[in-house]
């Protein structure tokens, strides 16, 4: 069980756009790491064929047989389901090494036991592995509050629209899934996790995209996946704080701060202070990406 439901926990780290790369092509890594993107993703799962299953896992490994440079980008690899033999295949390969994968993104989670259990796993191992898990089954979806609250080195959510609205029978638009989006964003929140929105799928329609991103922040997702690099720089701008809502919090906190209170007025309006770990978390965010180039 996670030990900690502050939101101050894992606030601060960017998860502002993500993007896959297939592990049976290594050498498109380095490519997806000057991409801009603050996660980038090796995929063993539905981006590689089932007949380079096996190519893909070894040459994941490969991939993390050295310590990466400390260089802000989060390293994820997507394992196949768990419960299929594929994905404990995938499990078994990183456990029986010596690399560190810094983060496993697990797929189609159906419950908090199965997070529990892969956290257990690990730590048995001595391996210290994050965990991400995507909320993309109609049981995960229910079970999204539980999965969230699973072990501590759950860092974040993902909200995967395509499968999800498979099982919903419902069209896969933003009306549509609403409902699941924010549910997850709630699962998410009351956590203190990261909470990511499924890529846009339609390269030629970038203002489409944009304007789903902006909805995705406004209703609380930290960020949303690429299909391209050429969408990174659109999310990083869209997920990243404006000057002016940086120097709101500036003033919000410096209110605070001089009032000693629980309630302070700023700009004529009243503020009170469960506004503040807001105010401070667009701050961090703003500090962690300001050395990064917008992409």
């Amino acid at each position: 069980m996670r030990e900690n439901n502050s939101m101050e926990q894992n606030t601060f780290q960017s998860r502002r756009s993500f993007i896959f790369t297939p592990g049976n092509r290594p050498e498109l890594f380095n490519k997806a790491l000057k991409s801009g993107a603050d996660i980038v993703c090796v995929e063993l799962e539905d981006g590689v064929a089932p007949h380079n299953k096996s190519e893909a896992r070894e040459k994941m490994l490969e991939l993390f047989e050295n310590p990466h440079p400390l260089d802000g980008i989060e390293r994820v690899v997507r394992v196949n389901c768990l419960r299929t033999s594929e994905g404990i295949a995938d499990l078994e390969a990183i456990l029986r090494t010596n690399c560190q994968v810094p983060s496993i993104m697990m797929p189609k989670v159906k419950g908090p036991e199965e997070v529990h259990g892969l956290a257990e796993t690990l730590k048995e191992s001595g391996l210290r592995t994050e965990i991400q898990a995507i909320i993309e089954t109609n049981e995960g979806l229910e079970a999204a509050y539980e999965i969230a609250q699973a072990t501590d080195r759950l860092t974040a959510l993902l909200f995967g629209a395509v499968d999800l609205a498979a099982e919903l029978r419902c069209s896969n638009n933003w009306e549509s899934l609403l409902y699941a989006r924010s549910r997850t964003v709630h699962a998410g929140a009351t956590s203190g996790i990261d909470v990511i929105d499924v890529p846009w799928l339609d390269l030629e329609d970038m203002e489409g995209m944009r304007q789903e991103a902006e909805s995705s922040n406004s209703l609380g997702f930290t960020g949303k996946g690429a299909i391209h690099p050429k969408q990174i720089s659109t999310l990083n701008e869209v997920f990243t704080p404006s000057i002016e809502e940086v120097n709101y919090a500036k003033k919000v906190i410096k209110a605070f701060k001089e009032a000693n209170t629980g309630v302070v007025v700023v700009d004529g309006k009243l503020i009170e202070q469960p506004v503040l770990l807001s105010m401070q978390r667009i701050l961090a965010l703003s500090e962690k990406t300001n050395n990064k180039k917008i992409a």
